[in-house]
């Protein structure tokens, strides 16, 4: 099998795993909130929960063990790249609002034969301002208001998605994946100008290329085909005018 078939099966696994965690792990933990009220006639959409791409506790244990078992390296690591105070469970970077009902995606792929390294990709994505934090990968934040949440976000494709600083010089990965959350702290079209430049950098960066969410080479018609999509999204999802009731 080619490295190209083997690297679109390692994508379509992890498209399949982000699916599975929307519905599996998407919903955090809290008390019940009772049913449910149905919004106006006709509205049939159910709510969907943002994908959750860190584990449990189980996970945050084994993350505790691999930063003790790395000592100092990966902390000298850490200190170099400045990422000493994000915490495993930052909330830098998580959604005020959970709820989504759009997700928009890019991957940046190795060249056939070839693997993207941890430590690159930090220190690319360093370059490129993205900040470490929430579920433990990376997003771009609204400059001066991190509060309003990701405008998005940057994991790897390998399982759980996350980037454990511990063993970042050890990690390899075929491929990352940047997803834009609807609706995001900007207009969706805002955010997609803001995601597609930094997807463009971090491939030129890396030597790797930009595929669509097929795994097809990112080209001019199908980004303008998202632009479009985008701009209806955000007309369908623009705020009423105004009207005054008329007097009689």
């Amino acid at each position: 099998m080619s490295d190209t078939a083997l690297l679109r099966i390692g994508i379509l696994t992890a498209g399949l795993l982000l699916i599975a965690a929307i519905f599996l792990f998407g919903r955090p933990k809290k008390k019940t909130q009772g049913r449910r009220v149905d919004g106006e006639a006709g509205s049939d959409k159910a709510q969907r929960r943002e994908p959750v791409l860190g584990g449990g506790d189980a996970a945050a244990d084994g993350d505790a063990g691999l930063a003790a078992e790395a000592g100092l390296e990966g902390e000298g690591l850490q200190a170099e790249l400045g990422l000493n105070d994000a915490a495993v469970h930052s909330d830098l970077g998580k959604r005020a609002n959970q709820d989504f009902d759009k997700i928009v995606s890019l991957f940046v792929a190795a060249r056939a034969g070839e693997v993207l390294r941890g430590e690159d990709i930090v220190v690319a994505a360093e370059k490129t301002g993205l900040v470490f934090g929430h579920m433990s990968v990376f997003h771009r934040l609204v400059e001066g208001h991190p509060e309003r949440g990701p405008i998005f976000s940057m994991a790897s494709i390998m399982k759980p998605g996350s980037f454990d600083m511990a063993t970042i010089r050890e990690m390899e990965t075929p491929a990352i994946a940047f997803f834009l959350t609807l609706p995001a702290p900007m207009t969706a079209l805002d955010a997609w100008e803001k995601m597609l430049p930094t997807v463009q950098r971090m491939a030129e960066l890396l030597d790797a290329v930009v595929l669509d969410d097929g795994r097809n080479a990112l080209g001019r018609q199908r980004i303008a085909h998202i632009r479009d999509d985008l701009r209806a999204y955000d007309r369908q999802h623009q705020a009423p005018p105004l009207t005054k009731t008329p007097r009689w």
